[in-house]
């Protein structure tokens, strides 16, 4: 039997016999006889390793009861701690909602350890499993890479699959959290009284009580529990851990007159983030700074960026303009004028940079909520389908498959015959001048254009290996990081959400091969494959209907991702495959499987 498979029935089985050597241990003698015990309902988790150190979290709070909790954590070599290693004392307390988190320093690089919590009458949490980031000498690290999770919208079988998965980190690239309320035809809502999964507070949430109790329902979950006790997480933050389309100074989603000052609900969406996550906050005690870095051997820089909050710019698509900002953006970017926009702030930018430049590593990789490629479409079919999604009658829905069949095949002649072949309305479709390419999400990267030339460029100038990871879009990607000019600077890996509705929610979900140009495999073959002949130049893989995560393998001489799929998360009775596997090498080549 697979060892892994069964990691969770292992975990609690460890729980229940460790009580027992911590009793006659007499490490648990110092209480008080008629203290009630600490429960541990929220398991245990660990985060943001180093090489010498980690995170360790858990929530411990006596019944009934608000006092403060004494807690002694330990982390040892074996599962029945007979080899501890580094133990301490903290405090589990209301100020901090009953989480507790403590920098276990003092480890070894490239290591697994076992950690533990334990009050001072003998409750015991269960038992986690951790790791160090890499030995100088390691020659391969594996991610397991999430984000968008909505748990009215189903189960969390993904970090069921990673946990039965040889993963050894966890990335979480933002909406670990969800902040809307439960109406019936709210976002994601439609199954979950059936499934047993309606949101609390039924509410938006708005104040810190609010946060707190939506993330305890999260952390509840016996799924999310295991991959958190299973290994350490990496985590940024999106803008549902606050509410939708944030950016520094406001959001879609928050209407002040209703839901009270911005600044106080950012700073409480933030506070519980924190307390809710095994994050090692920045020294400066900003909690609004998140942007961080960790070197992994030689292997890779992971870069974790704030593109959300530190430093936004208020979306172009925030006006209520009738183009969605489209005409915002084209002006801005034609004139000059968005060269002042950012997406990030010119601190974290120098940041950045300055952490590339200075790295030894083979891969510089940026963890990113929000798709950083170029996501354009030409305006030709863009156009149709915005009239169809506006009024879906059978003449419109019939004007989108004809503007996408007339794009594609003037692709597909170009590529099997040249430029010269085209006839003069094919050469048209594929004019930029004629038909320009227009992105179609304003709140990515694609909104703030200038801001992501600026670091491209600076990265190509370096000629460094360039990775970005993304979430956010619901959709597992995998396309070219390319300048405005079109120049390949990178690749980006963007994967599908947890459980969080994607292009097949709106009716889209069959376009994902004229997206990614595969839908020409059965004229072209293999050569449609990963060769930019879809709808979105720069996209090389998309699927727009599955949920699920992304594993994501590391050497010295490749980058590889796999796309993992669950087929439901409407039953916790599900399976995992992987839709598409993705290697790009050291030199540049990319295999596609």
């Amino acid at each position: 039997m697979d060892p892994r498979s069964d990691r969770r029935a292992f975990i609690v089985r460890s729980a229940s016999a460790v009580a027992t050597v911590v009793a006659g241990a007499g490490l648990a003698a110092c209480g008080s006889d008629d203290a009630p015990p600490a429960e541990f309902k929220y398991g245990v988790a660990s985060g943001d390793p180093l090489a010498d150190r980690v995170i360790l979290w858990t929530h411990a709070k006596a019944a009934d009861r608000s006092d403060p909790i004494p807690l002694t954590w330990q982390v040892a070599t074996d599962a029945s701690f007979a080899s501890v290693i580094a133990s301490g004392r903290i405090q589990a307390t209301s100020d901090t909602g009953h989480t507790a988190k403590v920098d276990a320093i003092g480890l070894a690089a490239g290591t697994a350890y076992f950690y533990r919590f334990f009050d001072e009458v003998g409750s015991i949490s269960p038992v986690g499993t951790t790791r160090t980031l890499p030995k100088a000498d390691a020659t391969s690290v594996k991610f397991a890479v999430f984000s968008c999770s909505l748990y009215p919208a189903g189960f969390f079988n993904a970090y069921d699959a990673a946990v039965k998965s040889d993963a050894q980190y966890a990335l979480h690239l933002g909406d670990y959290i969800y902040e809307y309320g439960a109406e019936a035809t709210g976002f994601g809502n439609a199954d979950a009284v059936s499934l047993g999964r309606v949101v609390s507070p039924a509410k938006e949430i708005v104040s810190l009580d609010d946060y707190r109790t939506r993330y305890a329902q999260y952390r509840a979950d016996p799924m999310l529990q295991a991959l958190h006790a299973k290994m350490p997480m990496i985590a940024v933050w999106d803008d549902h851990e606050f509410t939708n389309n944030a950016w520094t100074g406001g959001a879609e989603n928050h209407t002040s007159a209703t839901e009270g000052d911005w600044t106080a609900r950012k700073t409480a969406a933030a506070r519980a983030w924190h307390e809710w996550l095994p994050t090692r906050p920045d020294s400066s005690g900003d909690l609004l700074k998140i942007y961080r870095r960790f070197d992994f051997a030689s292997l890779l820089t992971l870069h974790m960026l704030d593109t959300r909050i530190e430093g936004r710019d208020r979306q172009y698509d925030d006006f209520g303009d009738a183009d969605g900002g489209l005409s915002r953006d084209a002006t801005a970017l034609a004139t000059g004028a968005d060269t002042s926009r950012r997406l990030i702030s010119a601190t974290q930018q120098a940041w950045l940079i300055d952490g590339v430049i200075r790295s030894n590593a083979t891969w510089q990789v940026l963890g990113n909520q929000d798709i950083m490629a170029r996501m354009w479409l030409p305006a030709s079919v863009l156009q149709a389908q915005n009239a169809a999604l506006a009024s879906p009658t059978a003449q419109n829905q019939a004007a989108v498959s004809s503007a996408i069949s007339a794009y594609l095949g003037a692709k597909a002649v170009r590529a099997s015959a040249g430029a010269g072949a085209l006839s003069a309305s094919q050469a048209a479709l594929l004019s930029t001048t004629t038909n320009p390419r227009l992105p179609y999400n304003l709140d990515a990267w694609d909104g703030y254009p200038s801001n992501r030339e600026a670091i491209l460029q600076t990265i190509k100038a370096q000629g460094r290996r360039l990775v970005t990871l993304s979430g956010d879009s619901h959709n597992g990607w995998f396309a070219n990081l390319t300048t405005l000019a079109g120049e390949k600077v990178g690749v980006e890996f963007a994967g599908t959400s947890v459980t969080s509705p994607g292009f097949e929610s709106v009716g889209l979900g069959p376009l994902a091969g004229s997206l990614d140009g595969s839908a020409l495999a059965a004229q072209l073959g293999n050569a449609a494959i990963g060769a930019g002949l879809g709808l979105v130049d720069d996209l090389n893989y998309v699927d727009t209907v599955r949920r699920g995560y992304l594993l994501l393998t590391v050497t010295a001489t490749s980058v590889k991702g796999e796309y993992a799929y669950v087929d439901t998360i409407k039953s916790r009775t599900y399976s995992v495959s992987v839709g598409r596997t993705v290697t790009v090498s050291d030199t540049g080549t990319i295999a596609y499987a």
